[in-house]
């Protein structure tokens, strides 16, 4: 079982980048520009008070222009199939490393990034099945998957081994649960709010890079409050982590807060996301400021993740890394 999920660990990956390619494709292709009678002589409709110049006229795209239309159709659609195959391969991954463990899969680092982008890929798959408009999303969804992921397999990768002593306790599924959730729909919510920065400043003027990416992008109202709905969502669920880990800590240790690297840092997040919502409630703070917040949120619980198992030692020092 354990070599069987490494081995799906590995086809997932080869998924998502083929989503990401289709993605791209679809990306590159659909600038396929609907020509104006601008670009053609004016014409005129001869009145009562002398010739008036009519409103530019679209015309017809050409056969080439149709093509291209079709076929970045077809490549997104086949990222959005690939990147489906890719989650249920993730999602079969998790299992039998489960199943190989004889515990839920969240005992270290890898199986962490794990659960917490299969969570981040469903979500989104959620969303995209009810704003399918929201597709080119896609391309920096899968762009994530593919780096996230890699790194699991390729650094954070460890054989299966039991649980340390402290985390033989009901509370493990209870708290790590909610954490693995909340994570995941804050790493979805930071693709929208990282598009909406580019999107925003592109309808604002700005052509150089990266705003150029947001060209083809959904308007940036509805990326900003896909953005919010995510976190809005997200934020209560990661409230009660941080309050259940509170009381797993009592438990375990007799103290519930310690100001252990991981508690400390799980905070700062709690204070970053919760600066989020409220400056999005108000209406004196513009909506790119806002949206800062956010993504300054996802880096400190990169921070979290990565950070402080690599670079701290405490008592949640349960990376798995030497």
């Amino acid at each position: 079982m354990s070599a069987l999920s490494d081995n799906l660990v590995t086809f997932a990956i080869l998924a998502y980048l083929v989503a990401m390619i289709g993605h791209a494709v679809e990306y590159a292709l659909g600038n396929a520009r609907t020509r104006t009678a601008a670009a053609a002589p004016v014409r005129e409709l001869v009145g009562a008070g002398g010739p008036v110049p009519t409103s530019p006229a679209p015309i017809a795209p050409s056969g080439g222009d149709g093509r291209s239309k079709r076929r970045a159709r077809l490549a997104g659609l086949i990222a959005v199939g690939a990147t489906a195959v890719a989650a249920v391969l993730h999602l079969a991954a998790l299992v039998t490393r489960g199943l190989a463990a004889d515990r839920m899969p969240w005992g270290n680092m890898y199986e962490f990034v794990l659960t917490v982008t299969f969570i981040g890929v469903a979500a989104w798959l959620v969303v995209l099945w009810n704003r399918p408009s929201l597709r080119k999303l896609g391309l920096f969804l899968t762009l994530v998957m593919v780096l996230l992921v890699a790194t699991a397999e390729l650094v954070l990768y460890v054989p299966i081994v039991p649980l340390v002593p402290a985390l033989n306790s009901y509370w493990f599924v209870i708290h790590v649960s909610t954490i693995v959730f909340a994570s995941g729909i804050f790493l979805l919510g930071v693709v929208p709010a990282v598009g909406f920065l580019m999107r925003n400043g592109y309808e604002h003027g700005k052509r150089s890079f990266p705003y150029s990416l947001a060209k083809r992008l959904p308007g940036a109202v509805g990326l900003e409050r896909l953005t919010f709905a995510l976190h809005a969502f997200a934020f209560p669920i990661f409230t009660f982590a941080v309050i259940a880990g509170a009381i797993w800590a009592e438990a375990a240790w007799g103290r519930p807060w310690g100001w252990d690297p991981k508690e400390t840092w799980a905070f700062i997040s709690w204070v970053v996301y919760a600066g989020y919502l409220h400056a999005r409630a108000t209406p004196s703070v513009k909506r790119n400021v806002a949206t800062w917040i956010a993504v300054l949120g996802f880096l400190t619980m990169l921070m979290n993740l990565f950070g402080v198992n690599i670079f701290f030692t405490g008592l949640h020092s349960y990376g798995g890394l030497n």
